[in-house]
C-alpha cells in the first residue's frame, strides 16, 4: 500500500509561483511513474506533468515553459515548480504514483492551488 500526502497549494497572484511537494509512504518495493494531474471545477482531471524513475519528464501543453517537475527518490517525493502562473491554473492538484512491481495506481488527497488576477 502507499499513501500520497500533497503539501504547498495555496492563494498566489498572477504571475507568481508554487512549489507543490508530494511524498509517499506505507509499504511498498519502489515507485515507477509520478505524477501530477489537476482538476478545476466542473472539469475534467487532466495531465500536468509526469516524471519516470529515472527522470525523464512529459508535460501537458498548457504549462510547459513554466511548471517543472522533479523527484528525489531516496525521499520518495515528487515536486512541482509552478512559475508564472495564471489564473487558468486554479485547480485542486494531485499527486499519482504506481508501485512496482504491481503497477498497482495510487491517488494523493488533492491541493488547492488558487491564483488571483
Amino acid at each position: 500500500q502507499v499513501q500520497l500526502v500533497e503539501s504547498g497549494g495555496g492563494l498566489v497572484q498572477a504571475g507568481g509561483s508554487l512549489r507543490l511537494s508530494c511524498t509517499a509512504s506505507g509499504s511498498f518495493f519502489a515507485l515507477g511513474a509520478m505524477g501530477w494531474y489537476r482538476q478545476a471545477l466542473g472539469k475534467q482531471r487532466d495531465l500536468v506533468a509526469v516524471v519516470s524513475r529515472g527522470g525523464v519528464t512529459n508535460y501537458g501543453d498548457s504549462v510547459k515553459g513554466r511548471f517543472t517537475i522533479s523527484r528525489d527518490n531516496s525521499k520518495n517525493t515528487m515536486y512541482l515548480q509552478m512559475n508564472s502562473l495564471e489564473p487558468e491554473d486554479t485547480a485542486v492538484y494531485y499527486c499519482n504514483a504506481k508501485e512496482i512491481p504491481s503497477a498497482r495506481n495510487y491517488w494523493g488527497q488533492g491541493t488547492q492551488v488558487t491564483v488571483s488576477s
